[in-house]
């Protein structure tokens, strides 16, 4: 089983070691105070001469060069668009997968699909899509999206299907709900181009379903091991009785150390800072989960909490029970790559390497 390792990029802001707070580091509006301590003067003066882009390339090149397979470059109502920052990063980086989230109410399935050929072309085939759902229906009218919630997958669906048949299929017809293409589909240095990945999500059985008919990856939320199987075997079994093979990914936050009572410290640190319970029950002889760790920063509803090890142990028991695709942070996303990338990963690798030698 190929396994891949994907690192989210924050594309609204980052934090620092046990800090809560958000900043956009690389940049502060004027006026704004130093992000350091109270004493200690800023040798950048009142406005940096960079941005938050190039922190953003520096995180993705710590991803390229300590061993990641791609970036997930989050979307964030209130950070940088995603499809930009990519389009940013994609020339940066030799090897990574670049993988664009966006929400289901990006518009036109057919400028969608032209864009990712696009991507397809100049990066030799590394981009792919997650779609989202948008949040709930107040957050998606934010957005001028007034689509009910009975609409949203079956809108991900025929959107999938417009966009993947204007790049299969010239001419290409489609008449559904919410799309219509009449003798469409690309021709010339647009045509015959790999499809890009599609990556998908949600918790539901008919989110599922949809993973099942469309995806190429469906990305499940981080959950504790025993609550995620019955999903993965429901996923891959809908998948295999439409003549599929659909991946099974998983979205959690890490927070890996030397030891376990390191990780245990900054953790508690963290959300101390954050005002947020504290406890977490462990005898310290394995990763914690932590449900929520740094939800409101990162999205993921969890963290794995402990050793290089005891991480590394988690994560291997994910990959043993059909999960294959892991989207992992860590604040700061910067520092916290070489890290995991370095001391987390190659443990992984190298004990699931053993393990299918011992299996063959």
């Amino acid at each position: 089983m190929t396994i891949e390792f994907i690192w989210q990029l924050p594309t609204s802001g980052d934090g620092r070691y046990a800090a809560p707070g958000i900043t956009r580091r690389g940049e502060r509006a004027t006026g704004a105070p130093s992000p350091l301590q109270a004493g200690v003067s800023d040798p950048r003066g009142a406005r940096p001469p960079f941005n938050y882009f190039d922190y953003l390339h520096q995180i993705a090149r710590a991803a390229d060069l300590s061993g990641f397979d791609g970036i997930q470059v989050r979307h964030d109502t209130q950070g940088d668009e995603s499809w930009i920052v990519a389009g940013y990063l994609a020339r940066s980086t030799r090897h990574l997968k670049l993988i664009a989230e966006f929400d289901a109410a990006w518009g036109s399935a057919v400028y969608a699909a032209k864009n990712a050929v696009s991507f397809q072309r100049f990066t030799g085939g590394r981009f792919a899509w997650q779609i989202g759902h948008g949040g709930d229906a107040a957050a998606r009218r934010r957005q001028g999206d007034a689509a009910p919630d009975a609409d949203i997958l079956p809108r991900i669906d025929e959107f999938i299907t417009v966009a993947r048949g204007v790049q299969n299929t010239s001419p290409f017809s489609f008449k559904g709900k919410f799309f219509e293409v009449q003798d469409g589909g690309f021709k010339g240095p647009l045509a015959n181009h790999p499809v890009n990945g599609i990556y998908l999500t949600g918790e539901t059985p008919e989110a599922l379903a949809l993973s099942a008919r469309q995806a190429d990856v469906h990305v499940f939320d981080a959950a504790p091991l025993a609550d995620l199987q019955p999903s993965i075997g429901s996923l891959q079994t809908q998948a295999r009785q439409l003549g599929r093979i659909v991946a099974a990914g998983l979205r959690i936050d890490v927070l890996a150390r030397e030891t376990f009572d390191e990780a245990l410290r900054d953790a508690r640190r963290y959300r101390s800072g954050a005002g947020l319970p504290d406890e977490l029950p462990s005898d310290g002889s394995a990763a914690a989960f932590w449900p929520g760790f740094a939800q409101a920063q990162t999205g993921s509803h969890g963290a794995l909490v402990g050793s290089y090890a005891q991480v590394a142990a988690a994560l291997e028991a994910y990959a043993q029970a059909g999960v294959s695709s892991f989207v992992l942070a860590a604040i700061p996303h910067f520092e916290e790559a070489y890290r995991v990338g370095e001391h987390v990963l190659p443990l992984v690798r190298a004990s699931l390497t053993a393990s299918a030698l011992k299996a063959a």
